[in-house]
């Protein structure tokens, strides 16, 4: 039996919330769990959109890189 690891080196995640708050508690928890893979933050991109009801979404995205 032949075993093998392969390391991630880069890893991109997409969130989309409808409060800013929700968004930033998803991406810290997703923090949390790639720094268990020796995974950390290298770029983040945001951005917010209102609808025609005057809805706020707010989505992101999160470059993680090995450390």
């Amino acid at each position: 039996m032949n075993f093998q690891l392969n390391l991630i080196k880069d890893k991109v995640e997409f969130f989309e919330a409808d409060s800013l708050k929700k968004l930033e508690n998803q991406i810290q928890i997703q923090i949390e769990a790639n720094e268990a893979i020796l995974l950390g933050v290298h770029a983040v991109s945001h951005q917010m959109h209102v609808d025609e009801h005057g809805r706020r979404f707010y989505s992101a995205v999160v470059h993680f890189k090995a450390r």
